[in-house]
């Protein structure tokens, strides 16, 4: 194929994984960052020790992080219905991205959080600050830079995931990269998808790090 007809493919097929990520990326924040807060905060040592639920909450994030993308969104393809009324599209693939995700973020939520210095929790206490205030105004101000640092290799994992989407007609690059590079044979626009893949991850990590250091030195 000749540069003139990669291009628009390319674009439409960029559209479409950056609605994928984007939207996906908006849910796992909403639904990974309450989960990660909860891990830390009902933890033995936390704000509100509930260990037996923490447990029952880690069982399910180990559970979701352990399942290989392509199972999960072979697995997820029922409730993906149900939720979607599809189970292919752009539209669909944003249920098992958002699940894929969640329990990943969740763990980066958890791991930054706890990086927070207990003497900036104890103080906040001291001060008799409420526990859900020290969650707003201590623990995740204080953990922003590490937030940020974790939600960009999230975004980075989102659109790998969504290039696997392709797989199953979830549309994207992926998709592109199957339906032509593959069963077509044209190395013109695999190579063309792969280019872009790597321009895509290499800007939104650059952003995501220039971001982390800066709230880091603030």
């Amino acid at each position: 194929m000749e540069l003139d007809e990669i291009t628009p493919l390319l674009w439409q097929a960029t559209g479409e994984t950056a609605v994928m990520v984007g939207w996906a990326t908006l849910f796992t924040v909403l639904l990974g960052l309450p989960l990660g807060v909860a891990l830390v905060a009902l933890d033995k040592d936390g704000l509100r020790p509930m260990p037996a639920l923490k447990g029952a909450i880690g069982v399910v994030v180990n559970v979701g992080r352990s399942l290989p993308f392509l199972v999960l969104m072979i697995a997820l393809i029922p409730f993906t219905r149900v939720v979607v009324g599809s189970s292919i599209g752009t539209e669909a693939m944003v249920v098992p991205l958002t699940v894929g995700a969640v329990p990943f973020f969740a763990r980066l939520v958890e791991t930054a959080l706890r990086e927070v210095g207990r003497d900036v929790v104890q103080a906040a206490q001291a001060m008799g600050t409420g526990k859900l205030a020290i969650i707003r105004k201590v623990l995740l101000p204080e953990a922003f830079p590490g937030l940020v640092a974790g939600l960009t290799v999230t975004v980075v994992a989102l659109i790998g995931y969504s290039a696997m989407a392709g797989v199953i007609g979830g549309g994207g690059l992926g998709d592109l990269a199957k339906r032509y590079g593959y069963e077509r044979f044209e190395t013109g626009v695999m190579v063309a998808v792969v280019i872009v893949l790597i321009i895509v991850v290499q800007l939104i990590q650059s952003l995501g790090d220039h971001v982390a250091r800066r709230l880091s030195h603030k």
